[in-house]
């Protein structure tokens, strides 16, 4: 899969922008490429994933690493990340009181169906974990906060682009459609269904389409009148989690419990 950044060669749309500073931008899109189980990567390495000059980003690596947002390690020449991008992850996470008002109520989701619930943003065409929790059923998979799923293959990206304007999506599709390539079309054609779902019954499905053997069922969060757009899920095995479980059970018990969520939060957000 192509990897995506926002600076092509130092020539990039946003690189004509006259209030863009290129450096930062670029020192960002160092931090970007470092994914789960790729714990060192080189300069060259690097380099050809963001499309920026190895002279650059030798540059960038050593002033990160000064900075304590990527660690070197001198006997593989490679990086890593730092414990500074760490802090900055917690304070983002601190700072979401979303998340407390969301956790009690997605724990007791997940102990009542055995299943992973989850609460996500989007990050460019992914979706991230910013809280899970799990029942104590035999689970598919245990992810965690921080995990990274994509956006147009899954339940809780497809919520996601439910929930937000039309304008703002036919933006994200567009990135999506660059993405994906040629399997564009049946991917758009499931997003697509789940625009007609989520319009139907207030949630959305994905049996199968991310990984084989998961099946979940997922809707947008919408706070604060539309300013702000995330998504829950629940998730788990597709034997267990058939269609109709799927549209008769837990789509509406969710529905249930983001409203549970939305009256919790939007008073907590009101000025005293």
């Amino acid at each position: 899969m192509k990897q995506s950044t926002i600076i092509d060669d130092g020539v990039g749309t946003l690189d004509k922008d006259r209030n863009f500073v290129t450096a930062l931008g670029r020192g960002l899109e160092l931090l970007r490429v470092f994914g789960a189980g790729e714990e060192y990567l080189g300069n060259a390495e690097l380099s050809r994933r963001t499309g920026i000059p190895r002279p650059t980003v030798s540059r960038l690596t050593y002033t990160l690493t000064l900075l304590g947002y990527l660690q070197h390690d001198q006997h593989l020449e490679k990086y890593r990340l730092g414990a500074g991008v760490l802090a900055l992850g917690y304070r983002y996470l601190a700072n979401m009181g979303i998340r407390d008002i969301a956790r009690p109520h997605l724990q007791r989701f997940a102990d009542a169906t055995d299943c992973n619930v989850s609460l996500g943003n989007a990050d460019r065409t992914s979706m991230m974990y910013l809280e899970t929790c799990h029942g104590s059923g035999p689970l598919i998979m245990r992810l965690e906060v921080g995990s990274r799923l994509p956006m147009a293959t899954t339940a809780i990206g497809r919520a996601w682009l439910c929930g937000i304007s039309v304008e703002r999506r036919q933006q994200v599709l567009d990135e999506l459609k660059k993405l994906h390539g040629d399997d564009w079309p049946l991917i758009e054609a499931n997003i697509n269904k789940s625009l007609t779902e989520y319009e139907h019954h207030g949630f959305c499905l994905s049996e199968g389409d991310w990984q084989k053997e998961v099946s979940a069922v997922a809707l947008p969060l919408v706070l604060e009148g539309g300013a702000e757009v995330m998504a829950i899920n629940c998730g788990g095995s597709g034997l267990r989690l058939t269609h109709e479980v799927l549209v008769e059970n837990l789509g509406p018990r969710l529905v249930e419990v983001a409203e549970r969520i939305r009256r919790e939060f939007e008073p907590a957000r009101m000025p005293s």
